[in-house]
C-alpha cells in the first residue's frame, strides 16, 4: 500500500475527532521487549500505529490534529547504530516517504508534545494498551497547565482512540483484502506441505521417529520460503489426544499411524494475519469413528458458511454450527437423547459444551483476533441466551457488512468419560477457514488446502 492510503486513513481519524468536538490524537508504536539478558524478542510494531503510518521502526510516535496535520517522532539517523541494527529512515526523510507534515527525532518528544497539546480541546489516545502512556500524557498536560499565564490552555478531556481505530479496521479495503488473500495462500500451502510430509514419513521404511515439532518445522519453512515475515500466532500442532487441548503448542509427542493431527497455523504477511485449521490422519486415512465425527464438523462449518452474509449477524454462524454439532452429538451417542432430549433441549441447556466449548469465529485482520465490537452498538440490549445455559441482557450481535473478515471454526473434542462411547475417545477435530463477507455471501480465501475428507486422503496418497 502506498503512502496515499495512510494519508487518507489519518484524515479519517481527524474527521472523526472533529465530529466529536475536535482535539489531537497521540499514538505510539509498540515497545521493544527483552527476551533475556541482552537478547530481544523479534520486533513487531503496534497494529494501530502501522495502520496509520505504514512505518515499522520502534521508538516511533504519531500525532494527528483535528485537521489531519501529522507529526512523526522517530529514531534519528545514527551511523554507528545503523552498522549494528540496520538503516533508519530518520526524521529528515520521513515527510517525503510517509507523507507526514513534519518529523522530529524521538528525543525531542517531551519538548514538542506540550506545544502540540496546547489549546487542544481533547487528547485522544489508546486507553489501556501502552503501559505508562496515560502518565506521560498527564505530565505533558501538566506542563501546558503551567504555561496558562502565557495564554496556553491545556486539554480538558481524555478520549479513547481505540474505538475510532477499531471501527476503521473492521471493514477492509481492496488493498487489505489482497494482502490477506496472499497470506491465506501461503498458509494453505504450508498446511498442504505438512499433510504430505506426514504421509511420506509414516509410510516410509525409515527406521526412526517423527514428532509434532517436525511438522511445525515444515509449516515455518513454507511460511518463510514464500515470503511471510512470521507466524501470525504460535502454531498448534496436536497429535492424537493432544488435539483435545484447545491451545496446545507444537510439542514432542510422537506421530503415530491411526491418529489424527490437528494443525491450527497461519502466517503473517505484510502485517496481516491468516488463520487455518485442518485435522487430518497422520498416515493418510481416517478411521471410521474419525471420519464420522469429521463429517459432522464439516457439515457444521458448511452451515456457518451459509449463515455468513451481509445483513446476517456475526453470531448467526455460531448458532448454525451449534445446531449441526448438537444433532451430531445426539446421532452418534456422544449425548444420550434419553437424558438430554431434543436438539433444541441440547442447545437450550448448553449440553453441547461438553464437546464444543468455544465460539465459531472471530474478526481477522492485522491481528489474528482482530479489533472491532462484536455487538451492534446502535441497538438496544435484549434478553438472549448466554451460551452457558442461562439468559443475559445485552446488545444484539453485530450485523455483517461486505469487507468484514471472519473465521469459521467449529470443532468437536472428545475426552474419555463414562457415558461417552469409547470409539470416539481422544478424537479432537477443528476445521477453520477465513471468510471475506461479500455482497452476495462470503468468500473462503483459505481453500487452497483441501477440507473434504476424501480430498485430504487423496492429497496424502499423492505424496
Amino acid at each position: 500500500m502506498d503512502r496515499t492510503t495512510y494519508i487518507a486513513r489519518r484524515q479519517r481519524v481527524a474527521d472523526t475527532m472533529r465530529q466529536h468536538g475536535g482535539g489531537i490524537a497521540v499514538l505510539p508504536t509498540a515497545a521493544e521487549r527483552t527476551r533475556n539478558r541482552d537478547s530481544h524478542y523479534p520486533y513487531r510494531y503496534d497494529s494501530h500505529f502501522h495502520y496509520l503510518s505504514g512505518f515499522g521502526e520502534p521508538e516511533s510516535w504519531l500525532v494527528i490534529d483535528e485537521h489531519g496535520r501529522t507529526t512523526l517522532f522517530c529514531r534519528a539517523k545514527d551511523t554507528e547504530r545503523e552498522i549494528w541494527d540496520g538503516v533508519r529512515l530518520g526524521p529528515g526523510a520521513a515527510p517525503a516517504v510517509l507523507g507526514v507534515d513534519q518529523a522530529f527525532a524521538v528525543e525531542a518528544l517531551d519538548d514538542q508534545m506540550p506545544q502540540l497539546l496546547a489549546n487542544q480541546g481533547a487528547v485522544w489516545f489508546p486507553f489501556g494498551v501502552h503501559e505508562g502512556l496515560d502518565t506521560r500524557i498527564e505530565h505533558w498536560i501538566a506542563t501546558v497547565r503551567s504555561r496558562e499565564r502565557q495564554g496556553q490552555e491545556p486539554p480538558r478531556a481524555l478520549l479513547d482512540l481505540c474505538h475510532v481505530l477499531d471501527e476503521m479496521r473492521v471493514i477492509k479495503d481492496a488493498g487489505e483484502l489482497a494482502t490477506m488473500r496472499h497470506a491465506a495462500g501461503i498458509s494453505a500451502a504450508a498446511h498442504v506441505r505438512a499433510m504430505q510430509q506426514s504421509a511420506r514419513w509414516l509410510r516410509s521404511a525409515f527406521d526412526g521417529r517423527w514428532y509434532e515439532y517436525h511438522l511445525e518445522a515444515e509449516l515455518l519453512h513454507e511460511f518463510r520460503r514464500r515470503g511471510a515475515q512470521s507466524p501470525a500466532y504460535p502454531s498448534i500442532v496436536a497429535a492424537g489426544a493432544n488435539a483435545c487441548i484447545l491451545h496446545y503448542p507444537a510439542g514432542n509427542a510422537e506421530l503415530r499411524s491411526g491418529q489424527l493431527c490437528l494443525i491450527d497455523a497461519g502466517c503473517e504477511f505484510d502485517g496481516y494475519a491468516s488463520d487455518i485449521t485442518r485435522t487430518f490422519p497422520l498416515d493418510g486415512r481416517y478411521t471410521a469413528p474419525q471420519r464420522e465425527l469429521y463429517d459432522i464438523v464439516l457439515a457444521a462449518q458448511q452451515a456457518a458458511v451459509a449463515a455468513t452474509r451481509p445483513g446476517a449477524r456475526q453470531r448467526d454462524a455460531h448458532h448454525a454450527a451449534v445446531r449441526v454439532l448438537s444433532q451430531g452429538m445426539l446421532d452418534t451417542g456422544l449425548l444420550d437423547a434419553d437424558k438430554h432430549g431434543s436438539v433444541d433441549d441440547v442447545i437450550e441447556q448448553a449440553a453441547y459444551r461438553q464437546f464444543y466449548m468455544h465460539g465459531t469465529g472471530h474478526w481477522l485482520g492485522m491481528d489474528v483476533h482482530d479489533v472491532g465490537s462484536y455487538v451492534q452498538e446502535d441497538e438496544a440490549p435484549v434478553e438472549q441466551p448466554d451460551g452457558l445455559g442461562g439468559r443475559v441482557v445485552k446488545k444484539p450481535s453485530r450485523v455483517l457488512q461486505p469487507g468484514m473478515v471472519v473465521t469459521l471454526e467449529p470443532g468437536l473434542y472428545v475426552r474419555p468419560a463414562e457415558d461417552v462411547p469409547e470409539r470416539y475417545w481422544h478424537i479432537g477435530i477443528r476445521i477453520e477457514d477465513d471468510a471475506v463477507v461479500t455482497p452476495g455471501g462470503c468468500e473462503l480465501i483459505t481453500r487452497g488446502v483441501p477440507v473434504h475428507a476424501d480430498e485430504i486422503e487423496a492429497l496424502m496418497r499423492a505424496a
